[in-house]
């Protein structure tokens, strides 16, 4: 199991044409070999699987990355589902500079961000 930091900023959206490197998230995951999510290191690993939101002009959000028990991903800041924002299809995504990724967030918006970083996770014990 590798442990990455994942950078996510905003693709290109109407409001957005150029994309925003001001809008998005960074999180850590366990990645496989070839750099896809590896959900059976994610137990091992979910402790240190954090997530911030950055939002221009709003405070950053902190929480988790969630492996729900029907497979899929989220992002979670406080428990229960009510604020989760699911990733579509997320592991299935390859996790690699250039490639998309779908986050609905809590306006219930499906939004493309870009992987513009993937680098080795820092965890402090």
């Amino acid at each position: 199991m590798s442990l990455k930091r994942i950078r996510l900023e905003l693709a290109r959206t109407p409001d957005f044409p150029n994309g925003s490197a001001d809008h998005g998230y960074e999180f850590v995951a366990p990645l496989d070999a070839k750099g896809h999510l590896d959900s059976a290191a994610w137990p091992k690993a979910k402790a240190a699987c954090t997530v911030r939101r950055f939002w221009s002009n709003q405070p950053d959000e902190h929480g988790v990355l969630i492996h729900r028990k029907n497979g899929s991903w989220a992002f979670s800041y406080e428990p229960g589902d009510d604020d989760d924002e699911p990733i579509f299809k997320f592991d299935k995504h390859l996790f690699m500079v250039g490639e998309y990724v779908t986050v609905t967030e809590h306006d219930g918006v499906a939004r493309p961000f870009r992987v513009v970083d993937v680098a080795p996770a820092i965890v402090r014990a």
